[in-house]
């Protein structure tokens, strides 16, 4: 995995350095830099393949790389190359990516298969370019500055360059609320102005004359022709593909096992004899209406069935409530958090990091097969609004600010945006061109999001998750697959049941959706509510930003059955925090 951090323009090891610093987490392994005419590249490894050869940059030829992520198809192209005459003097995908780059220059990127994030520098021509996956599974931001372009695996990197300030404006804002409320990612936007994210299957090219952004990859629409049973053959052959290539590793992995279908299908494939790791969280008591049910038993019936080494991560209502843990997933995600949910997963990661370096995970399934039951609702705007959005934070904020804000106008105006992006098939009637639609949104949409958390807080605690579901030949057959197939059954994520026959027990095959696991203990909602009043007695930062009257409403709502005076003590907690570490300029009018 990694973290990456440079800059052209100037040559400067004495900048780069808290630069990469500030990545420390992403790479506890090593740090290294590269200083050179035009341009610093830094990078800090967490070494995963090939531990002594595949350090960084990593310089032949004509250019030099600083790499992040995993290439799973680099023996095959290592293969390639070298039947073209290459020779490599170390077995790391990061050399295959280099080689790959000076034999077929900006064309390697469509041939690699994996997560990555990378930059190449090639001082001669004093050419940049900057690439990342095709889902973005793997983080890249960067920043035109006269002279030339900084970029980094996060903002805060970005944010530690000597030159460089933390300023929020209404867009920023507006991102920082939409991210958690109601998790809505915009690709290339993040919270902070002049830091742009480099959005999923694009690269950047900068050179002195100018920069270009060009995208090498999106969903197609494509006729489906293959008939049910073939469907169903060729998405447990695509699955299983996909979940072999992202076995390889020199350091212990694990699979994170929910009970669910999407983890258990992976950790099917990887097969018996396995370690795998579970998390259940809090005492079994006390209400939520988004659990049912829970997930030990139907853990315990999978692990039975691998005769994998098995370990459950327990967590307690006390820890989540720790204002400690808050601080640190907010300066994970460079953003707000999304409460137990984050917090919940941040122990899990650190608990699993302690043993191994490499974790699978069955994330991106329910997007990609149709598992929420907001894909076959009707209704103008993102989907899962209506679902998620249980409760309108923008009234926790001053009158003024959130008129000037309107996010009901800027949540519309980027649903229609992303509705005009796609493209559909001849053959496509009303109802499957809605329900294509709003495949794409959750793909384009929700997903990043929950990719992004996903690796800033793996990554914080110096573990690498994978996600073969994401793998994109496997993303770009299902998204063609008409929904009368997706949903042949009448019930959600039909076609990978189907692809999941005889790899799990039938319980599991059988289980309603069950979501992640939240704390149902009413004692954490009464710890937020001591904290939130403890904030408006003091002289947070947050307070200027907020209408302490409609705040002060949620500690009176604070015993609801509901969820909304939770994810208001939430927010109002998360915003004080991030107003507190970032101190950004707010330049909101």
């Amino acid at each position: 995995m990694c973290g990456l951090a440079g800059f052209t323009g100037e040559a400067s090891e004495r900048v780069v350095k808290p630069m990469v610093e500030a990545l420390a987490c992403r790479g506890p392994d090593a740090q290294a830099l590269w200083v050179g005419d035009g341009a610093t590249l830094g990078h800090t490894r967490l070494a995963i393949v090939d531990l002594v050869g595949g350090r960084q940059p990593m310089q032949a030829g004509r250019a030099v790389l600083a790499f992040t992520g995993e290439v799973y198809n680099h023996r095959e192209l290592r293969a390639e190359l070298g039947r073209g005459g290459h020779r490599f003097a170390t077995v790391s995908d990061t050399e295959v990516v280099l080689a790959g780059y000076l034999a077929w220059g900006d064309g390697v990127v469509a041939r690699l298969e994996g997560m990555f994030a990378f930059a190449v520098w090639e001082p001669a021509r004093r050419r940049l370019l900057l690439a990342r996956d095709r889902l973005g599974v793997k983080p890249l931001y960067y920043q035109r500055v006269d002279g030339g372009v900084r970029f980094a695996s996060e903002p805060k990197a970005l944010l530690a360059h000597p030159e460089a300030g933390a300023c929020v404006d209404l867009d920023g804002l507006r991102e920082l609320l939409l991210s958690s409320h109601p998790m809505t990612s915009t690709p290339g936007r993040s919270p902070f102005c002049g830091i742009a994210q480099l959005p999923p299957g694009c690269v950047l090219v900068a050179t002195p004359e100018r920069t270009e952004l060009r995208r090498y990859w999106r969903l197609e629409p494509r006729e489906h022709t293959d008939d049910l049973p073939t469907t169903i053959d060729t998405v447990r052959g695509l699955l299983d593909r996909a979940v072999r290539g992202e076995l390889q590793a020199d350091v212990p992995r694990c699979t994170l096992l929910s009970g669910g279908l999407d983890s258990s299908v992976i950790a099917a494939l990887v097969g018996a004899g396995q370690d795998t790791v579970s998390v259940e969280v809090g005492a079994a008591h006390g209400t939520d209406p988004m659990r049912r049910g829970w997930d030990a038993p139907y853990v315990a019936l999978m692990a039975e069935r691998l005769e994998s080494s098995h370990r459950q991560v327990a967590l307690a209502a006390a820890e989540l409530a720790d204002p400690a843990l808050r601080e640190q997933v907010v300066a994970a995600k460079d953003g707000l958090s999304l409460g137990d949910f984050d917090f919940s997963a941040l122990l899990l990661f650190r608990a699993v990091a302690e043993r191994h370096k490499v974790a699978l995970s069955g994330e991106a399934a329910d997007e990609i097969f149709g598992g929420y039951r907001w894909f076959q609702e009707e209704a103008v705007g993102f989907p899962w609004s209506g679902v998620l959005d249980r409760g309108d934070l923008a009234r926790l904020l001053d009158p003024g600010l959130a008129r000037l804000l309107d996010l009901d106008g800027y949540r519309r105006a980027l649903y229609e945006s992303a509705a005009a992006e796609i493209d559909h098939p001849a053959s496509a009637g009303r109802a499957e061109r809605r329900l294509r639609i709003n495949s794409h949104l959750n793909l384009s949409r929700f997903l990043p999001g929950l990719l992004s958390r996903t690796d800033r807080l793996s990554m914080s605690c110096g573990l690498e998750v994978r996600v073969p579901f994401c793998d994109h030949r496997l993303v770009e057959y299902v998204f063609n697959v008409p929904w009368a197939m997706k949903s042949f059954d009448g019930r959600e994520k039909s076609l990978l049941r189907a692809a999941a026959r005889g790899l799990v027990p039938g319980e599991i095959l059988r289980r309603r959706k069950s979501p992640y696991p939240m704390v149902r203990d009413a004692a954490y909602r009464a710890a937020l509510a001591v904290q939130v009043e403890d904030l408006l007695g003091g002289d947070g930062p947050a307070l200027e930003l907020l209408d302490a009257v409609a705040v002060r409403g949620l500690l009176l709502d604070a015993g609801r059955a509901d969820r909304f005076p939770r994810e208001g003590l939430e927010f109002v907690l998360d915003l004080d925090v991030f107003l507190r570490l970032y101190r950004p300029t707010l330049e909101l009018r």
